[in-house]
């Protein structure tokens, strides 16, 4: 680890320690500029791999992701509040802090969708949906303005509040539905979308993330695609990270590293419509015939793009480098 990145793993480590001594997350002054502070230390561009760091840095990382998952969720519900106090709560999404950063979020994952996906999907699930949906929001409202969206979410509470949020918009309302459930007991229902979104803290580590996303490979629909976030250089410390090479079961297709205030990385992959066995584990294989054997595309393409002016699908400059 060069001399840059002991300076950028001792600036987290202080500011974990901080945000861990904080006798609550709930949004207030002190949380926001410790987070803020964060961010901004996580944000510019580094080569940095986390995965290779110290135990001890492992460790600090793991629960530092598990506090910003707290203090997003937090956050989230604390202007879900707010929002559902409006008659039309849509008019006002502005005022949730990080509302762009959604918004060109959304696009970007759209604009992705729309390159490998030639079809408008009728019915898309979200995983994780939280207490303010904002992505099925805008890209209902924006991008797939005839599409269905089911949103999942394991606590019923932020399923109660999200709908309160759109049960006054006649179209969005329509469209969109609220499950309360954990995504590994949703099995059948799974086949009846075209493209499933999982939320970036749906499996807060690596072992989680595998579960669920080995799940969604026995259940999704041959051919359906799937579209993850992930996290790049030191912004995994904010977020977990997926690994191409862990998608078994799905053909991946590109994976994208923004480099501006979108801290996401977007992954997106379709399951394959028949399951080459070397992209499974050995236990996974059982079962299985003799299908046509794929390649397991394991890559990654960067695209940086400050999406802040023109066209996104114009400007993506990509490059591919297969690992």
């Amino acid at each position: 680890m060069g001399s840059q990145d002991d300076v950028l793993v001792q600036k987290v480590f202080e500011l974990y320690e901080q945000i861990a001594s904080l006798e609550s997350l709930n949004p207030c002054k002190d949380v926001n500029t410790l987070f803020t502070q964060l961010v901004v230390t996580c944000m510019p561009p580094n080569p940095i791999d986390v995965t290779r760091l110290c135990k001890r840095v492992q460790e600090m990382r793991s629960k530092l992701i598990r506090l910003c998952g707290e203090a997003e969720g937090l956050l989230e519900n604390h202007f879900s509040t707010i929002l559902g106090s409006f008659e039309n709560p849509l008019q006002h999404l502005h005022i949730f802090p990080y509302y762009s950063n959604y918004v060109k979020l959304s696009h970007l994952e759209f604009s992705i969708l729309s390159q490998h996906y030639s079809h408008v999907p009728n019915k898309v699930a979200f995983v994780g949906s939280g207490p303010l949906p904002l992505t099925s929001i805008i890209l209902a409202s924006n991008h797939l303005t005839k599409t269905s969206f089911h949103n999942f979410d394991i606590d019923p509470l932020a399923n109660s509040k999200a709908l309160a949020l759109v049960s006054s918009h006649p179209d969005i309302s329509n469209r969109m539905f609220f499950h309360t459930t954990d995504i590994k007991n949703a099995s059948t229902a799974l086949k009846e979308f075209e493209v499933v979104f999982l939320a970036a803290l749906v499996g807060m580590d690596k072992e989680e993330k595998l579960q669920v996303i080995d799940h969604l490979r026995k259940f999704m629909a041959p051919g359906a695609i799937l579209m993850l976030r992930s996290a790049h250089g030191a912004r995994a410390f904010l977020y977990p990270v997926v690994d191409p090479c862990d998608l078994r079961g799905f053909e991946v297709l590109s994976v994208f590293h923004p480099t501006d205030e979108i801290i996401n990385s977007v992954v997106i992959a379709r399951k394959y419509a028949t399951m080459p066995k070397n992209s499974l584990q050995p236990e996974q294989q059982q079962g299985l015939g003799s299908p046509i054997i794929l390649p397991n595309k394991c890559c990654e393409i960067e695209a940086f793009n400050p999406l802040n002016h023109g066209n996104m699908i114009d400007e993506l400059a990509i490059e591919e480098q297969l690992s």
